[in-house]
């Protein structure tokens, strides 16, 4: 926040066109980032388990709803298209009016979707508890928004690498909890226990987090946010359905192809928008779109080896493959991919500070391709699973938390939101076309006991390991250094964005 002692624009009759001196905004006393963070943590958390907790158990749910196996996939659809659609809408809403003030609106729409879910007793009641619940997805670029806005410099990059990491965390330990929640109580405690946990972050947001100091006045651009919400459901809604329907059923090639043409629809009416929603220009900014590239990859990955691995152990050993593993003990299998990728995101902002973002991106990959790998042609073994386990956690550790600050470090303070909600929304996008590519894959070949093919398994992982080869090849092309005034993109933003407007009048300088 500008100091009171700053002159403002008004009472010196200073022009936008010319530059002022920095505006050096005050520094946080630790106490105060140090509860913020443990807040943002809580929130994170809180997003994370509701994202996860309900893939191990959906038979159980199934069984319990008397619903048909169709049906209830949609618990998992409903906050996948919600979680994409509000995300971006959402922290651009942030850096516009506060990113506070939204985290507690996204927040309490975790709290109050939990509560529905908790409370349901038919599939459809528990469906838009899960579309409510997605709104929480804005959580992530709000907090990596308030992180930049309110740390010292010298703490963003950890406490960013850390905030990404548990989100991976959390995806891996709902894994490992939903079978003991559900088998020691039921399956309405998979949103009661998120629910307490983003009551307190909600409440403590509210007493604890400073209002957002950095702001971009404008208004929502409502056509920008109707086709970013329509190309989103046609093409999650299509690529999400395919295995059961078909890839060339008219019904998906036809969600697909309104998905591109509403699509290009919301590119050109972005650009020419006086004030849109998405900024294309920061959006094809190489610091920006290779980091969008590798995350729309890693999420093929994650979201695949998460819903897939799981399965994949559970299968009987007549198979050939499985171990038979129950719920609970195949969620021990990715164990040690949570708690690596906990480490990692520990020492996230060490490892940007000695070796650099974009080196830790790239040796994310090259660990995460070897996971799958060995996930593909050395899984005879339990301890096998685990290392491959571990490298994944590692590499996904290494990687989001890396992808994270380099978003935040290649944009403006005033798009910091916009564009981690739109990093993560392609993370997302990506992980939604891997598993219906997976699953499609995996599938291809049933045997007689109902299982799939060890060869569609090992084909499966190789699947995930090429696009991770292909992730190290675009973080390859990641710029060295967003702050490097070298940049020619960055260069042009600093000659034609230098200065942006804050409340109170007052000028500040990135």
């Amino acid at each position: 926040m500008t100091s009171p002692s700053t002159p403002s624009m008004s009472s010196q009759g200073v022009q936008p066109a010319v530059t002022q001196p920095a505006v050096t905004q005050p520094e946080p006393k630790p106490s105060n980032y140090k509860v913020t963070f443990a807040v943002l943590m809580l929130g994170a958390m809180a997003y994370s388990l509701l994202q996860s907790l309900v893939s191990p158990v959906l038979p159980t749910i199934q069984h319990d709803l008397h619903t048909t196996q169709n049906t209830v996939t949609w618990v998992l659809t409903a906050f996948l298209l919600s979680a994409s659609i509000f995300t971006p809408i959402l922290g651009r809403v942030g850096d516009m009016v506060g990113k506070e003030r939204m985290l507690v609106v996204t927040l309490s729409a975790l709290v109050v979707g939990s509560v529905i879910a908790g409370l349901s007793h038919s599939i459809g009641m528990l469906i838009f508890a899960r579309a409510v619940q997605g709104i929480g997805g804005a959580v992530l670029p709000l907090a990596f928004g308030i992180v930049r806005d309110e740390f010292p410099r010298a703490k963003v990059a950890g406490a960013v690498g850390i905030i990404a990491a548990m989100t991976a965390v959390g995806g891996g330990a709902g894994m490992v909890l939903a079978g003991p929640i559900v088998r020691l109580l039921n399956f309405h405690w998979l949103f009661w226990i998120p629910m307490i946990i983003a009551a307190i972050a909600t409440v403590c947001t509210w007493l604890f987090i400073p209002e957002s100091p950095v702001r971009t006045p404008g208004k929502i651009s409502w056509l920008a946010a109707i086709l970013l919400s329509g190309w989103l459901v046609a093409l999650l809604l299509g690529v999400s359905e395919a295995p059961s329907w078909g890839w060339n059923s008219p019904l998906v090639l036809g969600l697909i192809g309104l998905a591109m043409v509403l699509m290009a629809s919301w590119v050109v009416v972005e650009l020419r928008a006086k004030e849109p929603l998405i900024d294309m220009h920061m959006m094809r900014r190489k610091a920006v779109w290779t980091n969008n590239l590798v995350a729309f990859t890693f999420g093929i990955g994650m979201y695949s080896v998460i819903g897939f691995l799981p399965e994949f152990v559970q299968a009987p050993t007549s198979t050939g493959y499985g171990f038979g593993a129950t719920i609970i003990q195949s969620g021990l299998f990715l164990l040690p991919l949570t708690v690596t990728m906990f480490i990692c995101g520990l020492l996230s902002g060490r490892l940007a500070a000695t070796i650099g973002s974009k080196a830790a991106v790239i040796i994310g990959a090259v660990a995460s391709t070897g996971g799958y790998l060995l996930l593909a042609f050395a899984h005879q073994y339990p301890w096998q699973i685990y290392l491959a386990s571990t490298l994944l956690g590692i590499g996904l550790g290494l990687a989001f938390s890396a992808m994270s600050n380099l978003i935040v470090q290649a944009v403006p303070m005033a798009q910091t939101g916009v564009a981690s909600g739109m990093n993560a929304n392609i993370r997302t996008i990506g992980g939604a076309i891997g598993a219906a590519i997976m699953s499609s894959i995996v599938a291809s070949q049933i045997l007689a006991d109902g299982y799939p093919a060890e060869s569609d398994y090992t084909a499966g992982f190789c699947f995930l390991a090429i696009m991770t080869v292909v992730a190290v090849i675009a973080a390859c092309f990641i710029p060295g250094s967003p702050a490097d005034e070298s940049d020619p993109d960055l260069t042009h933003h600093l000659e034609h964005a230098e200065l942006a407007m804050v409340p109170g009048g007052t000028i500040a300088e990135y």
